[in-house]
């Protein structure tokens, strides 16, 4: 979070890609985190950045779809694999799996976050570049994180 607030909300590469690292802390926790807890976590984390942002609820937003959707990609890729239960992270899972997992959920994410943010039709293809652009970024950051953490 503080990565995010200090530092990563002023990185923007060509005015497009936008790094939002902090839906890393919802979608890292582990598989079997409670549902409730789950989404608790997701509002406190999009809540705060949000105070901090001054975007009145749209990370909070943003934050609490994905965490409500965890669940339900975690079970699809769990019964893909035959699995009863999974660890969330590149080491377990391997790159191919984890991108799978995780850039779904990411663009998702960045879908709701700037379709909200858009304020005309007009803008609907700079909407989807930034989105496609900020996929990419978040993506690419988040697998620098989890490669170089000592979870």
């Amino acid at each position: 979070m503080i990565l995010q607030i200090l530092f990563l909300r002023n990185v923007v590469l060509f005015n497009y890609a936008f790094c939002f690292v902090y839906i890393g802390g919802v979608l890292l926790l582990p598989a079997d985190t409670d549902r409730l807890y789950l989404l608790l976590i997701g509002f406190a984390t999009g809540f705060t950045v949000d105070v901090f942002s001054n975007t009145f609820g749209m990370h909070a937003f943003a934050t609490v779809l994905i965490a409500y959707l965890k669940p339900y990609l975690v079970n699809y890729q769990m019964e893909a694999k035959g699995t009863e239960r999974m660890e969330l992270g590149i080491r377990s899972q391997g790159l191919g799996s984890f991108l799978a997992y995780i850039v779904p959920l990411i663009f998702i994410h960045h879908a709701v976050l700037f379709l909200m943010e858009m304020n005309s039709f007009g803008m609907i293809l700079y909407t989807f570049i930034r989105i496609c652009a900020s996929v990419v970024l978040s993506t690419i950051v988040l697998i620098l994180l989890e490669l170089f953490s000592k979870r």
